[in-house]
């Protein structure tokens, strides 16, 4: 009955979010399905929310985004970012880079946003050679490709968390993906378009190149620190952060006015009900009896879990599904970077075509479609990308 249950509170959760509840309303039905059905007393139940601030791997979770969405406000207040799409255009003179490059160094920032000024970009590079529809693809595509792997965005924070994967392993085992996704929007649009961008060439690509570095550097550090420094997330926005004030010059009353407006609570709310559900999942040991379920089905164990992540990503979106299913998973196979690779590639793709993701909402808007045209145009190549990931993991289990 422990794993009935299981899937009661899972079925919960999709029943709300179906309904077009959000997301917070959802786990919160979650939470208090498994309180019930478990008859978790209420000590225990808040001693498992009160873990979330006491366990210092959940709570980084929460202060990661804090202070990531900050340093969005202090790049966006120094106009950083698009600075840095015109140093691309000088550095490479090429229609198509500016096309794909801008929005994936946009990309690097996790903001619904961001994605009008990526809209901007894409939309510049490419009117005339490609269709709404084409342009919308691209830009939510395209701008998206971090998500998969960088520590700048919840769903990767919160599967490396899960997982016990270390960060640096994880993203060198998400490069291929990455690169898979780049081509699938390269080949089939951004190859049709012209390389000359129609503006004067560079007269010193290497100022140019120095002037994009001295763009992006906030975000850089970040990674430098976490991949080559070995610091954690936390510490390394805390870096990039002070630097950032002291060479931008901020002031007091801006960094106070970007404190404030920095508390996205939604965000913070939701990933904070999601922490609080795997604790309650750990509380009740009904993924003790997982492996013994899995093993008596006619697939791969793999395979079930890919095609989980990939219908609950299209229900809740990234951050619920790795929260949910993500204990499941590695206490049925046993993790290693193989499986956090697959899953976090198949809940990606679902991300792509999913209703609940705002970006493609914003998206559809901005281009004036609609948002089922968006995700037809979308899906054949989240579905193919699905594909493709299945072989790198049985590719990645040979070494």
């Amino acid at each position: 009955m422990a794993l009935v249950y299981l899937g009661i509170v899972f079925l919960m959760i999709i029943l709300l979010l179906a309904l077009r509840r959000p997301l917070y309303q959802a786990i919160l039905g979650g939470l208090l399905a498994a309180a019930l059905l478990y008859r978790i007393p209420p000590v225990a139940a808040l001693g498992r929310v009160g873990r979330v601030f006491a366990d210092w791997s959940s709570l980084s979770v929460l202060v990661s985004l804090y202070l990531i969405t900050f340093l969005q406000r202090m790049l966006e207040a120094r106009s950083q970012i698009k600075l840095a799409q015109q140093d691309l255009n000088g550095l490479f003179h090429n229609r198509r880079v500016n096309a794909m490059g801008a929005p994936l160094f946009i990309g690097l920032l996790p903001s619904a946003a961001a994605m009008i000024l990526c809209g901007d970009i894409v939309r510049d590079a490419t009117d005339g050679y490609l269709e709404s529809r084409e342009q919308a693809f691209v830009t939510n595509w395209v701008r998206h490709i971090p998500e998969s792997a960088l520590p700048t965005y919840s769903g990767v924070l919160l599967m490396a968390n899960l997982s016990g994967v270390p960060l640096g392993s994880f993203m060198l085992g998400m490069l291929p993906p990455m690169l898979v996704l780049g081509l699938m929007a390269y080949f089939p649009y951004l190859r049709r378009l012209p390389r000359d961008p129609g503006t004067p060439r560079s007269r010193s690509r290497r100022a140019d190149a120095l002037h994009l570095l001295q763009h992006l550097w906030p975000l850089l550090l970040i990674l430098a620190l976490i991949l080559i420094g070995g610091m954690q997330v936390v510490p390394a926005l805390a870096v990039s952060i002070l630097a950032s004030a002291a060479v931008y010059r901020f002031r007091p009353a801006e960094l106070w006015r970007m404190l404030r407006s920095a508390f996205e609570w939604k965000l913070l709310l939701n990933t904070f009900l999601v922490l609080a559900l795997k604790e309650f999942i750990a509380y009740t040991g009904a993924l003790e009896l997982l492996p013994g379920a899995l093993s008596a089905l006619p697939v791969p164990g793999y395979l079930v879990f890919a095609l989980m992540f990939f219908l609950g990503g299209i229900i809740s979106g990234n951050t619920g599904i790795i929260a949910l299913g993500a204990p499941l998973a590695f206490s049925a196979l046993g993790g290693g970077v193989e499986l956090t690779v697959l899953l976090m590639c198949m809940c990606h793709a679902a991300s792509q075509v999913s209703p609940t993701h705002v970006c493609l909402v914003v998206a559809a808007e901005y281009y004036h479609i609609s948002l089922g045209a968006l995700v037809r145009k979308t899906l054949p190549r989240a579905l193919l990308f699905c594909a493709l990931m299945i072989g790198y993991y049985n590719v990645l289990l040979l070494f």
